[in-house]
């Protein structure tokens, strides 16, 4: 075994810590340009084989299982007829957007402004300011500011909460009694 294969084996461990504790600063130290105080990340994510060519804005929220591809992989089926073959493109993400769990971000794109990214959307295409998508692939179904006045209706009113501040609350809100 090399020294390079043992002290990966060695590193991998705490690479995986670190990406659960802090999955932010572990964005950031892998190259993907965000601001930390402005960079929300719910869970495990996919930066792909180029981090550093993904930017995101402020106030960006990320959930569980969201993959980030900036390469077209099926290049490699071609290389045999022109070896020199690459087809890799940034991807751009705005201010206040939200990528639900599962989502896929695809090459090349940017998404804009007041975006809201439904769970298990495939992106393939840009998405302009203030629009809610959903599906595969990705399409509009309203905008950001349409599904605002919605959620503004059906609110709880305990977005303020946090903690078990805010699941005693939920518990309240729904009638849930412990039965242990």
């Amino acid at each position: 075994m090399n020294k390079d294969r043992i002290a990966r084996i060695i590193i991998y461990p705490f690479r995986i810590l670190y990406e659960r504790i802090w999955p932010v600063k572990y964005a950031k130290k892998i190259g993907v340009n965000l601001k930390i105080q402005e960079t929300f990340i719910y869970g495990k994510v996919n930066w792909g084989t180029e981090p550093w060519i993904i930017k995101l804005g402020d106030n960006v929220h990320i959930t569980n299982n969201v993959t980030f591809v900036t390469h077209d992989g099926g290049t490699l089926l071609f290389r045999k007829l022109q070896p020199d073959l690459e087809i890799t493109k940034p991807i751009i993400v705005g201010n206040d957007v939200y990528i639900g769990t599962n989502a896929i971000i695809l090459p090349g794109v940017t998404i804009g402004n007041k975006v809201i990214i439904g769970a298990g959307a495939v992106v393939a295409k840009n998405i302009p300011d203030n629009s809610v998508v959903v599906g595969n692939p990705a399409r509009i179904i309203k905008t950001a500011d349409e599904y605002f006045e919605k959620i503004k209706k059906e609110s709880l009113k305990l977005g303020h909460l946090k903690g078990k501040e805010k699941d005693l609350a939920l518990k309240k809100y729904f009638g849930y009694k412990n039965n242990l």
